[in-house]
């Protein structure tokens, strides 16, 4: 019989499996059932445990279609690190890269109860590893470095398979020319200040200064608006914003610029 899976945000019925004792028409049911699960989700694997099931099960789905029935597995030896891009039906449409290891050797019993040891390595080798987390009431979210856990984080927020480095951050390199073409506009908003109080010579060497200032302020937002552009392809998942962000930064930036300067055409300027 299918059985539902257990899928975020809905947490496992119990915390860790207990081994099989009494193997026994329920336990026979229960493979059936892990079976026709994996069948009908198309899965290349499935523990008891994802379906709500305390036993100490998993199944294998071989390349053939028949089934590997690891009862009560445990792990004994590992050996190598291997990186892989895992997705899980706890997670459906979700990835994370996880470090696993790239050879194991496991010990488990059959459904006759009889011992069997089995080494195995690569897709397996972690498919295996996989399922025997569940087992312990975990998921390849508790395997993940601090890093990759920030980035499935950021995927479980949006709902998608979206890669950290196409999240829109909160800073970027464009920032720094924001804040230079800020310090000149300030230094030209003072120069008008001052230059309201000063003779007509002083005035216009200062209307000079402004000037040369300005052209300063234009050539940093023409660099930044170009820069950001190029910066922001980066950050696919978010361009609307970007776009918005860059020309509303300019706009705002432009504006004020030119608000000081027809001021002090009028005001410093002493022509």
């Amino acid at each position: 019989m299918i059985q539902q899976i257990i899928k975020y945000p809905t947490p496992p019925s119990v915390q860790y499996s207990t081994d099989v004792r009494v193997f026994n028409e329920n336990i026979f049911s229960l493979i059936d059932d892990l079976k026709d699960t994996i069948n009908a989700n198309d899965l290349d694997g499935l523990a008891a445990f994802q379906i709500g099931s305390y036993y100490n099960i998993v199944l294998i789905k071989n390349q053939d279609g028949t089934f590997l029935e690891l009862l009560n597995p445990r792990l004994i030896s590992t050996n190598g690190k291997i990186t892989t891009k895992e997705t899980t039906a706890y997670f459906p449409n979700l990835s994370a890269d996880v470090q696993r290891h790239d050879k194991i050797s496991i010990v488990y019993q059959d459904r006759d109860g009889a011992q069997h040891s089995l080494q195995a390595e690569g897709a397996l080798s972690v498919l295996i590893q996989r399922k025997i987390d569940y087992t312990f009431g975990s998921s390849f979210l508790h395997k993940l470095s601090k890093e990759e856990k920030k980035i499935f984080e950021k995927k479980l927020e949006f709902g998608s398979d979206v890669a950290i480095s196409e999240v829109c951050p909160t800073t970027f390199k464009r920032d720094y020319l924001t804040k230079l073409s800020n310090i000149l506009t300030i230094i030209i908003a003072a120069a008008f200040v001052v230059g309201l109080f000063m003779s007509d010579e002083l005035r216009l060497s200062l209307w000079h200064a402004q000037l040369y200032l300005s052209y300063g302020v234009l050539v940093t937002n023409v660099v930044y608006f170009f820069y950001a552009q190029y910066e922001g392809r980066g950050y696919t998942s978010c361009t609307s914003c970007q776009i918005g962000n860059i020309l509303g930064t300019t706009v705002i930036s432009l504006t004020k610029l030119t608000l000081i300067m027809i001021l002090s055409y009028f005001l410093v300027n002493p022509f």
